[in-house]
């Protein structure tokens, strides 16, 4: 990474500092998807409790979720973002925290590991070209991946689990959302999917 687009994109992180802090110029919001209704044109989030813009300590738990429309200029829409329910895999103690619809509330989940690799990056042959998250009904199991970890983990189901939807167990993309009036997205940037060091 040279210098130069490290300092850009210090300040593009900048400007959206500065635009959430001034209400003249706006707000930002940043959060999980949850739910993308690709034909109203809207995403459901569930926000950071505050913005961080080190991946290791975001936070994503502040309810209830909140709905946003898109921009209707597509040339202020980012990549289209996927939905899941999962907020965080810890890969140190092997919970899982999800948002549960029917409850509207999170509820963490602590799971038996049958297998746990890490330091698996999105183009490793582990984890490239597959779908995620993957149940195996016969095992009675759960595979994830974490590229915010690294991390390749197989956890044992309960049967309990074994009914709920697979986008329970996915991640939604991080979304970051420029509005001047709440519900009403001016500018949507899709962090999971946008690599601001791509030359």
């Amino acid at each position: 990474m040279n210098m130069k687009r490290t300092w850009l994109a210090i300040l593009a992180l900048m400007a959206f500092a500065v635009a959430g802090c001034n209400s003249e110029y706006g707000k930002v919001a940043q959060g999980k998807v949850i739910k993308y209704d690709k034909e109203k044109k809207s995403v459901t989030l569930v926000l950071e409790s505050a913005h961080h813009y080190g991946t290791e300590n975001q936070v994503f738990d502040k309810l209830p979720p909140v709905v946003y429309t898109l921009p209707a200029d597509p040339m202020e829409m980012g990549p289209e973002p996927k939905a899941g329910m999962r907020m965080l895999m810890d890969p140190e103690t092997d919970k899982i925290i999800y948002f549960d619809e029917a409850s509207g509330s999170l509820k963490t989940v602590q799971f038996q590991v049958v297998d746990k690799q890490k330091g698996v990056s999105k183009d490793d042959a582990r984890v490239v070209d597959k779908k995620f998250p993957i149940i195996d009904k016969d095992k009675k199991t759960l595979t994830v991946y974490s590229s915010r970890w690294k991390t390749l983990v197989t956890l044992a189901l309960p049967d309990e689990y074994m009914t709920l939807p697979a986008s329970t167990w996915d991640s939604g993309d991080i979304v970051r959302i420029y509005y001047k009036e709440e519900g009403k997205a001016l500018r949507f940037m899709n962090v999971s999917k946008t690599d601001i060091f791509k030359k």
